[in-house]
Protein backbone atom coordinates (compact mmCIF):
# COMPACT_ATOMS: atom_id res chain seq x y z
CA UNK A 1 0.00 0.00 0.00
CA UNK A 2 1.34 3.42 -1.01
CA UNK A 3 2.00 5.85 1.76
CA UNK A 4 -0.11 9.05 1.58
CA UNK A 5 2.90 10.98 2.75
CA UNK A 6 5.84 12.02 0.63
CA UNK A 7 9.34 11.36 1.84
CA UNK A 8 11.77 14.19 2.44
CA UNK A 9 13.88 13.01 -0.52
CA UNK A 10 10.85 13.27 -2.81
CA UNK A 11 10.04 16.76 -1.58
CA UNK A 12 13.66 17.81 -1.96
CA UNK A 13 13.81 16.42 -5.48
CA UNK A 14 10.65 18.29 -6.46
CA UNK A 15 11.96 21.51 -4.92
CA UNK A 16 15.21 21.11 -6.84
CA UNK A 17 13.21 20.56 -9.99
CA UNK A 18 11.39 23.84 -9.46
CA UNK A 19 14.67 25.66 -8.80
CA UNK A 20 16.22 24.07 -11.89
CA UNK A 21 13.32 25.12 -14.11
CA UNK A 22 13.36 28.67 -12.78
CA UNK A 23 17.15 28.89 -13.14
CA UNK A 24 17.16 27.62 -16.72
CA UNK A 25 14.28 29.92 -17.65
CA UNK A 26 16.18 32.89 -16.23
CA UNK A 27 19.35 31.79 -18.03
CA UNK A 28 17.47 31.47 -21.32
CA UNK A 29 16.02 34.96 -20.96
CA UNK A 30 19.39 36.50 -20.10
CA UNK A 31 21.13 34.73 -22.98
CA UNK A 32 18.40 35.83 -25.39
CA UNK A 33 18.57 39.43 -24.19
CA UNK A 34 22.38 39.47 -24.30
CA UNK A 35 22.40 37.97 -27.79
CA UNK A 36 19.92 40.61 -28.95
CA UNK A 37 22.08 43.40 -27.50
CA UNK A 38 25.20 41.96 -29.15
CA UNK A 39 23.42 41.91 -32.54
CA UNK A 40 22.28 45.51 -32.03
CA UNK A 41 25.85 46.60 -31.29
CA UNK A 42 27.13 44.71 -34.34
CA UNK A 43 24.58 46.45 -36.58
CA UNK A 44 25.44 49.81 -35.03
CA UNK A 45 29.14 49.33 -35.77
CA UNK A 46 28.34 48.51 -39.40
CA UNK A 47 26.22 51.66 -39.70
CA UNK A 48 29.01 53.76 -38.22
CA UNK A 49 31.50 52.31 -40.72
CA UNK A 50 29.16 53.29 -43.55
CA UNK A 51 28.64 56.77 -42.07
CA UNK A 52 32.39 57.24 -41.70
CA UNK A 53 33.01 56.32 -45.34
CA UNK A 54 30.28 58.74 -46.43
CA UNK A 55 31.76 61.56 -44.32
CA UNK A 56 35.24 61.06 -45.78
CA UNK A 57 33.88 60.80 -49.33
CA UNK A 58 31.86 63.99 -49.00
CA UNK A 59 34.81 65.87 -47.52
CA UNK A 60 37.03 64.66 -50.36
CA UNK A 61 34.61 66.29 -52.82
CA UNK A 62 34.25 69.48 -50.74
CA UNK A 63 38.04 69.87 -50.72
CA UNK A 64 37.69 71.27 -54.26
CA UNK A 65 36.24 74.43 -52.67
CA UNK A 66 39.67 75.14 -51.18
CA UNK A 67 42.47 76.93 -53.05
CA UNK A 68 44.27 74.52 -55.43
CA UNK A 69 47.31 73.93 -53.23
CA UNK A 70 45.27 73.36 -50.07
CA UNK A 71 42.81 71.18 -51.98
CA UNK A 72 45.57 68.90 -53.28
CA UNK A 73 47.19 68.61 -49.84
CA UNK A 74 43.84 67.90 -48.15
CA UNK A 75 43.00 65.16 -50.66
CA UNK A 76 46.40 63.54 -50.18
CA UNK A 77 45.91 63.54 -46.42
CA UNK A 78 42.41 62.08 -46.79
CA UNK A 79 43.80 59.24 -48.90
CA UNK A 80 46.34 58.47 -46.19
CA UNK A 81 43.54 58.69 -43.63
CA UNK A 82 41.42 56.18 -45.56
CA UNK A 83 44.34 53.73 -45.56
CA UNK A 84 44.70 54.03 -41.79
CA UNK A 85 40.97 53.59 -41.26
CA UNK A 86 40.97 50.42 -43.37
CA UNK A 87 43.89 49.10 -41.31
CA UNK A 88 41.96 49.89 -38.13
CA UNK A 89 39.15 47.54 -39.14
CA UNK A 90 41.55 44.67 -39.93
CA UNK A 91 42.79 42.09 -37.45
CA UNK A 92 45.91 43.56 -35.84
CA UNK A 93 47.99 43.16 -32.71
CA UNK A 94 47.35 45.59 -29.81
CA UNK A 95 50.66 47.34 -30.50
CA UNK A 96 49.78 47.78 -34.16
CA UNK A 97 46.34 49.14 -33.27
CA UNK A 98 47.92 51.70 -30.97
CA UNK A 99 50.30 52.69 -33.75
CA UNK A 100 47.34 53.12 -36.12
CA UNK A 101 45.52 55.27 -33.57
CA UNK A 102 48.56 57.49 -33.13
CA UNK A 103 48.85 57.88 -36.90
CA UNK A 104 45.16 58.73 -37.20
CA UNK A 105 45.52 61.41 -34.52
CA UNK A 106 48.40 62.98 -36.45
CA UNK A 107 46.44 62.88 -39.71
CA UNK A 108 43.37 64.44 -38.11
CA UNK A 109 45.51 67.26 -36.76
CA UNK A 110 47.19 67.73 -40.14
CA UNK A 111 43.82 67.76 -41.94
CA UNK A 112 42.38 70.38 -39.63
CA UNK A 113 45.51 72.53 -39.81
CA UNK A 114 45.43 72.31 -43.62
CA UNK A 115 41.96 73.84 -43.95
CA UNK A 116 42.22 76.22 -40.97
CA UNK A 117 44.09 79.08 -42.74
CA UNK A 118 41.50 79.14 -45.55
CA UNK A 119 38.62 79.01 -43.07
CA UNK A 120 40.05 82.00 -41.21
CA UNK A 121 41.07 84.14 -44.19
CA UNK A 122 38.28 83.32 -46.65
CA UNK A 123 35.08 82.84 -44.66
CA UNK A 124 32.17 81.95 -46.93
CA UNK A 125 29.29 79.46 -47.04
CA UNK A 126 31.30 77.04 -49.23
CA UNK A 127 34.34 77.15 -46.94
CA UNK A 128 31.99 76.64 -43.99
CA UNK A 129 30.88 73.41 -45.70
CA UNK A 130 34.50 72.28 -45.87
CA UNK A 131 34.98 72.96 -42.16
CA UNK A 132 31.71 71.21 -41.31
CA UNK A 133 32.70 68.21 -43.43
CA UNK A 134 36.06 67.90 -41.68
CA UNK A 135 34.25 68.07 -38.36
CA UNK A 136 32.07 65.16 -39.50
CA UNK A 137 35.14 63.14 -40.55
CA UNK A 138 36.74 63.51 -37.14
CA UNK A 139 33.47 62.93 -35.29
CA UNK A 140 32.68 59.77 -37.26
CA UNK A 141 35.95 58.20 -36.16
CA UNK A 142 35.06 58.98 -32.55
CA UNK A 143 31.64 57.36 -32.91
CA UNK A 144 33.23 54.24 -34.39
CA UNK A 145 35.77 53.99 -31.58
CA UNK A 146 33.10 54.45 -28.92
CA UNK A 147 30.94 51.71 -30.44
CA UNK A 148 33.92 49.33 -30.51
CA UNK A 149 34.59 50.01 -26.82
CA UNK A 150 30.92 49.39 -26.02
CA UNK A 151 31.09 45.70 -25.14
CA UNK A 152 29.11 43.34 -22.91
CA UNK A 153 30.24 44.04 -19.31
CA UNK A 154 32.26 41.40 -17.49
CA UNK A 155 29.67 41.39 -14.73
CA UNK A 156 27.06 40.22 -17.23
CA UNK A 157 29.34 37.36 -18.33
CA UNK A 158 29.91 36.44 -14.68
CA UNK A 159 26.16 36.41 -14.00
CA UNK A 160 25.43 34.15 -16.97
CA UNK A 161 28.26 31.80 -16.02
CA UNK A 162 27.05 31.60 -12.42
CA UNK A 163 23.47 30.83 -13.46
CA UNK A 164 24.72 28.22 -15.94
CA UNK A 165 26.74 26.51 -13.20
CA UNK A 166 23.69 26.41 -10.93
CA UNK A 167 21.56 24.95 -13.71
CA UNK A 168 24.24 22.44 -14.69
CA UNK A 169 24.60 21.31 -11.09
CA UNK A 170 20.94 20.36 -10.79
CA UNK A 171 20.41 16.71 -9.91
CA UNK A 172 17.86 16.02 -12.60
CA UNK A 173 20.52 16.34 -15.28
CA UNK A 174 22.52 13.54 -13.72
CA UNK A 175 19.68 11.13 -14.34
CA UNK A 176 20.04 11.54 -18.08
CA UNK A 177 23.42 11.27 -19.79
CA UNK A 178 21.99 12.98 -22.90
CA UNK A 179 20.86 16.07 -20.99
CA UNK A 180 24.08 16.04 -19.00
CA UNK A 181 26.07 16.36 -22.24
CA UNK A 182 23.71 18.56 -24.29
CA UNK A 183 23.26 21.30 -21.70
CA UNK A 184 26.92 22.41 -21.42
CA UNK A 185 27.31 22.10 -25.20
CA UNK A 186 24.35 24.39 -25.93
CA UNK A 187 25.45 26.91 -23.30
CA UNK A 188 29.03 26.90 -24.59
CA UNK A 189 27.91 27.48 -28.18
CA UNK A 190 25.61 30.31 -27.06
CA UNK A 191 28.38 31.99 -25.09
CA UNK A 192 30.85 31.58 -27.95
CA UNK A 193 28.44 33.09 -30.47
CA UNK A 194 27.65 36.07 -28.26
CA UNK A 195 31.35 36.68 -27.56
CA UNK A 196 32.18 36.39 -31.26
CA UNK A 197 29.52 38.90 -32.31
CA UNK A 198 30.56 41.23 -29.49
CA UNK A 199 34.21 41.23 -30.69
CA UNK A 200 34.31 43.52 -33.76
CA UNK A 201 37.95 42.86 -34.71
CA UNK A 202 38.52 39.19 -33.83
CA UNK A 203 36.58 35.99 -34.38
CA UNK A 204 34.59 34.67 -37.32
CA UNK A 205 31.99 37.47 -37.34
CA UNK A 206 33.88 40.73 -37.79
CA UNK A 207 33.19 44.31 -38.85
CA UNK A 208 34.61 44.76 -42.33
CA UNK A 209 35.66 48.07 -43.90
CA UNK A 210 33.60 47.40 -47.05
CA UNK A 211 32.47 51.00 -47.58
CA UNK A 212 35.92 52.44 -46.93
CA UNK A 213 37.50 49.99 -49.39
CA UNK A 214 34.83 50.87 -51.97
CA UNK A 215 35.49 54.59 -51.37
CA UNK A 216 39.21 54.12 -51.93
CA UNK A 217 38.54 52.36 -55.25
CA UNK A 218 36.35 55.27 -56.35
CA UNK A 219 38.74 58.00 -55.22
CA UNK A 220 42.01 56.57 -56.54
CA UNK A 221 41.12 56.70 -60.27
CA UNK A 222 40.09 60.34 -59.87
CA UNK A 223 43.36 61.03 -58.06
CA UNK A 224 45.39 59.44 -60.82
CA UNK A 225 43.67 61.53 -63.45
Amino acid sequence: MLSPFRSKDTETSQDLGIIQTATLTLLGLIIGFTFSRAIDRHDQRERYEEAEANAIGIEYLRADFLPPKAAAATKDLLLQYIDQRILFYSKQSPDKIQEIRNQMDKLQTALWNEILPTVRTQPSPTIALVASGMHDVINSQGYVQASWWNRIPYTAWALMAAIAVVGFGARNFKKSTGLFMIFPFVISVSFFLIADIDSPRSGAIRIESRNLVALKKIVLPNKQI
